[in-house]
């Protein structure tokens, strides 16, 4: 690893927590540095992760603070507690309210949690996520992941013919293979159908209950 990335570790011990801390003590903006290094943990350190992500959050306010929380739902996730990941979620959309020009990936994030974990009793805060809409529908991913939460939700409510034509659009997004980006032709495209989100979107769109 260059001495450019001594905020980026993948790894994670004794001597670089040290070499670390060593080097954020002369950084000037020890935020960033926090939270990159931290978003580098989160899926697979998450106990490290957070604990630098509660420095970040010592330092007081900054701009990044809604992406602070979504490290968080990451971190959180690999340890698997729901409960505190929809919390962090709620916390980055929270967040966002505030400075809406600071926008994550919150929303859609959180609605599909709450389908997929089937939390019933949260219903009708995913109805409200998607009422309000998509801050962004830009890359198949997005488009995928949207329409299948929506499909998932709505045949949770019973309204399984709407819910189909959801789960056909998303399915749509899944097989493109571009992203209409002429810089970017790879980005943001859907690379898994397999797991049990995906699997519940196309039982969705044959009609099947």
């Amino acid at each position: 690893m260059g001495r450019h990335d001594w905020f980026r570790n993948t790894s994670w011990d004794v001597a670089i927590e040290a070499a670390f801390l060593q080097k954020l003590k002369r950084a000037r903006d020890k935020s960033q540095y926090l939270r990159i290094q931290a978003s580098t943990l989160a899926s697979s350190h998450p106990d490290v992760a957070l604990r630098l992500l509660d420095q970040y959050f010592e330092l007081g306010d900054d701009f990044a603070h809604a992406q602070a929380h979504m490290d968080r739902a990451v971190a959180y996730r690999a340890l698997g507690q729901i409960n505190r990941v929809i919390e962090a979620l709620e916390a980055a959309l929270a967040r966002e309210k505030v400075f809406p020009n600071q926008q994550t990936r919150a929303r859609v994030e959180l609605a599909m949690l709450i389908v997929i974990e089937r939390k019933s009793e949260l219903y009708a805060r995913a109805s409200e996520l998607m009422k309000e809409g998509a801050p962004f529908l830009i890359f198949p991913r997005d488009v995928y992941e949207w329409n299948g939460a929506h499909a998932l939700l709505l045949h949770e409510l019973g309204q399984h013919r709407d819910a189909q034509q959801l789960a056909r659009l998303a399915l749509e997004a899944a097989e493109k293979t571009k992203s209409g980006f002429r810089h970017h032709p790879n980005v943001g495209l859907v690379t898994n159908t397999e797991d049990e989100f995906g699997r519940r979107v196309r039982r969705i769109s044959g009609g099947l209950h």
